[in-house]
């Protein structure tokens, strides 16, 4: 059984509630489908339910009739959310008319699903860009207790089984914050960590990565990575981590004897911390280009909830896959 058929069994022992924004966009709904037949999650659909009904239909959906569909117009519920709402951000003078205003957007009514506490997970993203999906997490679900910044890990699925955990690395961040400051970046190591054990059940080996080893070079750009690698293990003393590290240092054995002899990591890392977005984002699609790798991701972390970008070119599969893994991510957060 491959790792992404592990994390729908895990999901399937402890049911979460994901809900869907874009229940008219055919993908999603197809997703959906698969879903509930799997009984990997359950799921919220947002939107009309005649129109949602009438998708099913045309698209020969047999399992859509098993999703609780709610109207973000008609919803009993908007009271109570608008009232939360004011008063999670009272102090950006937010009216009661503005909150019921933002309501109306699923996206919103989404993420304040999960805030007041009927929903587990969202994922959206197939039809509307990053920032709108994230802009209402970042307002209402916030950040995880001592974390500031958002991040996006990449699972990467080698065909040569000798790197990483069989074949298996994890790569951050590859998607979101561009220029990390060395405390963003202990915070990027540390959530990176949690996602590792919450999805691939492997305890993390991370390498955090530079142009430098060890003191091979003198720069600014080293020394950030340098403090990052300091402040990651005092956020989290049990981490299994080390740095500045080169990439080969990192993750081949003999090189990382040479480089770094007596370090815990070099040559054994399976999770990738990249010292920028630039960095991170070039190293995942040369590997998934190059080397043949399977990406599967971003999957972002350091939300309080799982809230899910994809990529407005994903697949049915890449739907079905991402609402596995926020169920997944939703259970490791009890």
């Amino acid at each position: 059984m491959n790792l992404i058929e592990q994390i729908k069994e895990n999901a399937k022992k402890d049911i979460q509630r994901i809900v869907l924004p874009e229940s008219y966009e055919e993908r999603t709904i197809k997703a959906a489908d698969i879903i509930l037949q799997e009984g990997i999650a359950k799921i919220i659909l947002l939107g009309k339910a005649g129109e949602i009904e009438e998708n099913a239909r045309r698209l020969g959906l047999k399992h859509i009739g098993k999703a609780t569909l709610i109207d973000p117009l008609k919803s009993e519920k908007r009271e109570a959310y608008a009232d939360m709402m004011v008063e999670l951000r009272k102090s950006k003078g937010l009216t009661k008319d503005e909150a019921l205003e933002l309501l109306n957007n699923p996206l919103y009514f989404a993420t304040v699903m999960i805030k007041y506490g009927d929903a587990d997970g969202e994922i959206a993203g197939a039809d509307n860009a990053t920032g709108d999906v994230l802009r209402p997490a970042f307002q209402y679900v916030k950040t995880l207790p001592g974390i500031t910044v958002v991040s996006g890990a990449f699972l990467m699925f080698l065909k040569d089984k000798e790197f990483g955990e069989n074949g298996l690395m994890v790569f951050a961040d590859c998607a979101v914050h561009p220029n990390p400051t060395d405390k963003e970046l202990a915070e990027i190591a540390v959530a990176t960590a949690k996602t590792t054990k919450a999805l691939a059940h492997i305890e993390p080996r991370i390498a955090m990565l530079s142009f430098s080893t060890k003191g091979s070079a003198v720069h600014e750009m080293v020394d950030k990575v340098v403090s990052a690698t300091r402040l990651a293990k005092e956020m989290d003393p049990s981490l299994r981590i080390d740095g500045e590290l080169q990439a080969d240092a990192a993750i081949v054995e003999s090189v990382g004897l040479k480089k770094a002899p007596g370090s815990p990591i070099a040559g054994k890392a399976n999770v990738l911390i990249f010292p920028n977005l630039e960095c991170g984002n070039i190293a995942y699609k040369l590997v998934q280009r190059l080397a043949h790798a399977e990406a599967i991701g971003p999957v972002l972390q350091g939300m309080a909830a799982p809230i899910n970008d994809l990529s407005r070119g994903c697949s049915v599969s890449d739907i079905v896959n991402m609402i596995a893994i926020a169920a997944n991510q939703a259970i490791g957060s009890k």
